[in-house]
């Protein structure tokens, strides 16, 4: 069976709350909080503005979740 890659998505959020290992952010977009597990939570600061990329997958609940396999400062995106 031949494995077709998936495409990034890329989301713009403002960072709501940081914890261990997720960032609670804001879609800048559709104004959605979305919770993003990222072993890199920790490098950043409620307020900061960031592009997270992710596979495209979300989960259905409240508030929605994503696994990031990127997260950057906004202003390298």
């Amino acid at each position: 069976m031949e494995m077709i890659p998936q495409e990034s998505v890329t989301m713009k959020a403002c960072i709501l709350r940081v914890c261990c290992c997720d960032l609670l952010v804001c879609d800048l977009c559709t104004s959605q909080q979305v919770l993003v597990h990222t072993p890199d939570a920790c490098c950043f600061r409620a307020g900061e503005r960031v592009c997270i990329t992710y596979s495209g997958a979300m989960t259905n609940s409240l508030p929605p979740q994503i696994s990031a396999t990127n997260v950057e400062r906004m202003c390298g995106c």
